[in-house]
C-alpha cells in the first residue's frame, strides 16, 4: 500500500510538472508572438503613414487599385489610426511612431466639438484617451472632457438612451449596439473628474440596451429604433447583418466589450453576467470556425463559404481578455484560451499581411457592411487597433 501511494504521488508530481511546463511553453510562445507582431506593426505603420496625406486618416486599402482609401476626421474611424500608433509606441518606444501619432492627434483635436452622431468615443477616446494615459499632457485631458460634453448632448432623457444616428425616413430614433463602446468616454471622464452626470448617462443607456437589444440567447440586434418622446421601441433590425434576426458578428463583439467595460466602471454584477452570457453565445456557437475568426455573420446563409471578419476576432479577443479579469479561474482559462487562439490565427499569413503589402495595414479580411457593399473583405483600421490592444492586454494580464 505504501509503495502504491508513492507511485501515485510520483505520477501526480509528474503531471503537475508537465502541466506547468506546458503553461510556461505557451507563455513563451505568446511572448514571442506579441514581440513579433509589434515589431512588424512598427515597420508596417510607417509604410501606412507614408501612404496617407498628413491632413486625412487611413480608412481601408483596395488591392485592385493598390491605393489606400482615406477619410476626413469626422469619419467614425478617425481615432483608430492615432490610437494604433500609440499602442505601437507603448510597446516599442519608437519615437518616430510617437511623432506620427502626435501629428495625427493635432488634425483630429477639433472633432471634440462634433455632435453629428454617437461616435465621439471611438474618435476621441481611442486616440486622446490613450495619448493622455501614456503622455499625461493636460491638454489631451481637456480634449477628452470636451468630447464627453459633446457626446452627452445626444442623450434623450425620455427614452434614457444616447441617440446614435439622426432621425431619417428609415428610423425615428436609432440606437445601435456599437454605441455601447462610446460609454467608455463618458465613464472615464466621470471617474477622472467631478461631474458624475456622464456616468449616469452611460448607466442609463447600458440599462436600456440590456433591456431592449438582446434576444433570449443573448445575441444582439444591431439597431433598435425608439420613439424618443416616450422610450417606446418601434422596431428592431440588424442593418449590417445577414437578416434582422441574425447575429452580426461584430455587433456581438461590441456588446461583449461594452458590458465588460461597464462592469469595470460600475462593478454592477448585471453587466458582468451579461458579458459572460454574450461570451458563452459566441464561444459555443456551432458556426464559430475552428480558428475562432468569425464569419461576418454567425447566421450567414452560405457558411462555410462565407467571408470572415478579422475585426470581429480582434474585438472579441480584446473583450474576452478583459472579461477574464473579472471571472473565476475556470472561466478565465476558457476566455484566455479562446482569445489566444484568435490572436494566433490573426498572426498567421491567413490574416496578417506581409511587410510592405496591404497598403500598410496589419490585418486582411475584415468586413464593414456586406449588405451595404461597403468595405467587404478588406483591411480596416479598427481591426488593427483591437488586435494590438488585445496583444497588449494579453502581455499585461496573462504573461
Amino acid at each position: 500500500m505504501k509503495m502504491m501511494k508513492t507511485i501515485i504521488a510520483a505520477i501526480l508530481l509528474c503531471m503537475a510538472f508537465n502541466t506547468t511546463n506546458a503553461q510556461n511553453t505557451s507563455k513563451k510562445e505568446m511572448k514571442l508572438l506579441i514581440e513579433q507582431q509589434f515589431q512588424f506593426a512598427a515597420q508596417q505603420y510607417k509604410i501606412l503613414a507614408k501612404n496617407v496625406a498628413p491632413n486625412v486618416m487611413p480608412k481601408t486599402y483596395h488591392d485592385d487599385s493598390k491605393k489606400v482609401e482615406t477619410s476626413d476626421t469626422k469619419w467614425w474611424c478617425s481615432g483608430f489610426f492615432p490610437g494604433t500608433l500609440l499602442y505601437i509606441y507603448e510597446y516599442t518606444g519608437d519615437q518616430e511612431i510617437l511623432n506620427e501619432a502626435k501629428s495625427r492627434l493635432a488634425i483630429l483635436e477639433k472633432e471634440k466639438h462634433y455632435k453629428g452622431n454617437h461616435d465621439l468615443g471611438f474618435m476621441m477616446y481611442c486616440s486622446f484617451g490613450n495619448a493622455y494615459r501614456l503622455l499625461k499632457d493636460p491638454s489631451y485631458k481637456t480634449t477628452i472632457d470636451t468630447a464627453a460634453a459633446s457626446l452627452s448632448t445626444r442623450y434623450r432623457p425620455n427614452a434614457k438612451v444616447i441617440q446614435s444616428w439622426n432621425s431619417s425616413k428609415k428610423w425615428a430614433g436609432p440606437v445601435i449596439i456599437d454605441n455601447m463602446m462610446n460609454l467608455e468616454l463618458l465613464n472615464w471622464v466621470s471617474a477622472n473628474g467631478t461631474n458624475q452626470l456622464y456616468k449616469q448617462i452611460a448607466i442609463s443607456h447600458a440599462d436600456q440596451t440590456l433591456k431592449n437589444h438582446f434576444r433570449a440567447d443573448y445575441s444582439s440586434y444591431h439597431v433598435v429604433d425608439y420613439n424618443m418622446a416616450d422610450g417606446r421601441v418601434i422596431k428592431r433590425e440588424t442593418a449590417q447583418g445577414a437578416a434582422n434576426e441574425s447575429a452580426w458578428s461584430r455587433g456581438q463583439g461590441w456588446a461583449l466589450y461594452g458590458y465588460a467595460m461597464m462592469y469595470r466602471f460600475t462593478k454592477d454584477k448585471r453587466y458582468l453576467d451579461q458579458a459572460k452570457n454574450i461570451a458563452q453565445f459566441i464561444l459555443n456557437h456551432p458556426n464559430l470556425p475552428k480558428d475562432k475568426v468569425p464569419y461576418w455573420d454567425f447566421n450567414a446563409p452560405q457558411i462555410p463559404n462565407e467571408i470572415r471578419d478579422a475585426s470581429s476576432a480582434s474585438l472579441i479577443a480584446s473583450a474576452l481578455l478583459e472579461l477574464g479579469q473579472y471571472s473565476t479561474k475556470k472561466e478565465q482559462t476558457t476566455y484566455v484560451a479562446a482569445a489566444g487562439q484568435m490572436l494566433k490565427s490573426l498572426s498567421t499569413p491567413n490574416y496578417r499581411a506581409k511587410l510592405g503589402e496591404n497598403g500598410g495595414f496589419l490585418l486582411m479580411h475584415s468586413t464593414g457592411s456586406l449588405p451595404g457593399k461597403s468595405e467587404v473583405d478588406v483591411p480596416l483600421t479598427y481591426a488593427d487597433y483591437y488586435f494590438l490592444e488585445a496583444l497588449l492586454r494579453y502581455k499585461k494580464w496573462y504573461l
